[in-house]
């Protein structure tokens, strides 16, 4: 149906950006990439922007900030740039230079105004945009392949740079969210010429990556269009993991094949318009150097070695859906979050448990924090709900209300040059984090007269925003004459497992299991202790006899025994579905399966 992508003969310029919904192998398909250009004689950097990357569990190394070798991989040079290690470089080289020479008291204003999330996605990007336009990185490398976030954090890293620019030239007092001393003058010539890199069409290819679902291919359709609209337009679409055949008498297998063509059909037209290659669904893990390299051959299907003769699920038995929401009910759970990687799950997770409470006849409203939020998608005309009500934090209103907020009262007490700087800060770009943090704070808060269920965005996303709890509150403190009542209260909610339970979903598989391994260990130092893991999306429970299905069921018993035996004491088991639970009352099935 469409033709195998071939990293030797569809890659022809310099930089290579693969975007895509989260969960839908855009490491695995860059890192694969990478590793076959550079085979060819190529000397290439792979470079990931993830603030949830798995570059190093996919290549079985640690990774830094600069560029290390590859093992058994010549010309090969791969990094991550860690959000975390460059927002403390970049504080310290804003704030470094005026120590000893103002008063300890403005110093410690620098540094608290560079402490929230939005001074670590501005720090990320300084380092995107200075291998973008920095002319040694083009002179050194044939290519830079770019493994970036999911959809909706790459769109609002490539906005930021006429974000910037745009507040750059239009501000005369030299406010910004990172203060007034922070000199972001000097990077405008570098986040201009990052621009221009991108739009160049003999520069940079755009790598869609999608999978054959109807939900990653709408998400791809949007992702292709808003690009488009920003001046990228050299894309082309990978459909990654097609099942190329299926065994009629095994019910799972024609049931998966049939899934992924349908999705196929009926594709977004605007997204048919689009370049299309395809990777194959194989049997084995996209780890290491030798599968990558076999994934990309001319020979992609080569059968593992399957050391069991059936699928025994007597072995391991984990508790259903059902269990958990049971739990959550009886114990009388106020606040609900689902965790984990991007593509795991944890929309239909969350919007489950949502139905499975408002079944037993609790309250319960559902909402999101995910920028490239589907819950729309998930209700979609759906007419039967009962006690549930559903919303989502929609960046641009919190803005507005947030500008509105601060105006109407710390505006109040300002001279006219005193609002002029007020009305400038407002305009930086970290206003909307300020204005999102504020507006999660919010929908936790309405636990008082309700459950709320939060479909929390990918691993990264929600670190930050968790992290930097703490640095809001101080935020809104300075920006606002009396901090909101739900910000107070939010922490210690938060870290109250008699209000609030955490729900880490995963899939059986190496990276997943890996990120939420680190995801659980990360909000176990912010002192949350998630009360339930899940084991999404499992073939392992479907007992298939397909040759390539049962060989990655095969490989999902490791990771099952992992989270049965080392992560977690309460854990559930979700089988594959013959069909994505879509609507209300398909949602309802889904708890008993």
């Amino acid at each position: 149906m469409y033709q195998s992508f071939n990293p030797k003969i569809n890659v022809e310029t310099p930089f290579l950006f693969f975007t895509g919904k989260g969960g839908v192998g855009k490491t695995s398909v860059a890192c694969a990439t990478a590793v076959s250009l550079a085979d060819q004689g190529k000397k290439v950097l792979l470079v990931s922007t993830d603030p949830a990357s798995n570059l190093q569990d996919v290549f079985e190394m640690e990774l830094r900030n600069d560029p290390v070798s590859v093992p058994s991989v010549d010309n090969l040079f791969a990094l991550n740039i860690d959000p975390e290690e460059s927002a403390r470089i970049y504080r310290e080289k804003t704030v470094g230079p005026y120590r000893g020479k103002l008063p300890d008291s403005v110093v410690a204003t620098m540094e608290e105004q560079l402490s929230g999330a939005c001074t670590v996605e501005i720090a990320a990007f300084d380092e995107f945009s200075h291998l973008l336009s920095d002319e040694s990185i083009l002179n050194t490398y044939d290519h830079v392949v770019f493994d970036t976030a999911p959809t909706g954090h790459t769109l609002r890293l490539l906005e930021l740079p006429t974000a910037w620019n745009g507040f750059l030239e239009e501000s005369t007092h030299g406010a910004s969210c990172l203060g007034p001393l922070s000199g972001l003058g000097d990077k405008k010539r570098a986040y201009a010429e990052a621009v221009l890199s991108l739009s160049d069409q003999e520069k940079t290819t755009l790598v869609l990556v999608s999978r054959p679902d109807q939900s990653s291919l709408i998400e791809a359709n949007r992702a292709s269009s808003e690009l488009r609209d920003i001046g990228i337009q050299n894309q082309m679409l990978i459909v990654n993991g097609l099942l190329q055949t299926y065994q009629p008498d095994d019910e799972v297998s024609t049931a998966f094949y049939m899934r992924q063509r349908n999705a196929l059909k009926v594709m977004p037209d605007e997204l048919k318009e689009v370049e299309t290659f395809m990777l194959p669904y194989v049997s084995y893990s996209l780890t290491g150097v030798g599968n990558l390299r076999q994934w990309v051959s001319d020979d992609p299907l080569l059968e593992s070695a399957l050391n069991e003769s059936s699928i025994d699920t007597e072995k391991i038995q984990l508790p259903k859906l059902n269990n958990i929401i049971d739990d959550f009910s009886s114990k009388g759970t106020r606040v609900i979050f689902t965790m984990g990687k991007g593509g795991v799950g944890k929309t239909s997770i969350a919007s489950s448990i949502a139905v499975g409470l408002s079944e037993k006849g609790h309250k319960v409203h559902l909402s999101t924090t995910d920028p490239a939020a589907n819950l729309g998608y998930m209700f979609h005309d759906d007419g039967t709900m009962k006690n549930l009500s559903i919303s989502s934090i929609d960046p641009t209103e919190e803005v507005e209300k947030y500008k509105q907020e601060v105006l109407s009262t710390v505006g109040k007490e300002q001279n006219e040059e005193g609002l002029v700087y007020l009305k400038e800060d407002l305009e930086s770009p970290c206003t909307e984090e300020i204005a999102m943090f504020q507006a999660f704070a919010e929908v936790v808060e309405r636990s008082d007269d309700e459950i709320v269920v939060i479909d929390t965005a990918p691993t990264g996303h929600t670190l930050l925003l968790l992290d930097s709890t703490e640095a809001y509150h101080k935020e809104m403190s300075r920006s606002m004459v009396e901090v909101p009542t739900s910000v107070k209260k939010l922490l210690p909610r938060l870290r109250n497992p008699k209000e609030t339970g955490v729900v880490i979903v995963t899939l059986a598989e190496a990276t997943p299991v890996l990120e939420a391994s680190r995801l659980q260990e990360d909000l176990g130092r912010a002192q949350i202790v998630p009360t339930w893991w899940v084991i999404n999306q499992s073939l392992y429970a479907t007992g298939t006899t397909d040759p390539v299905l049962k060989g990655r069921a095969v490989s999902e018993k490791q990771w099952i025994r992992k989270v049965n035996e080392e992560l977690s004491h309460q854990y559930a088991l979700i089988p594959w579905m013959h069909e994505e639970k879509i609507g209300y009352n398909n949602l309802k099935e889904m708890i008993n399966a």
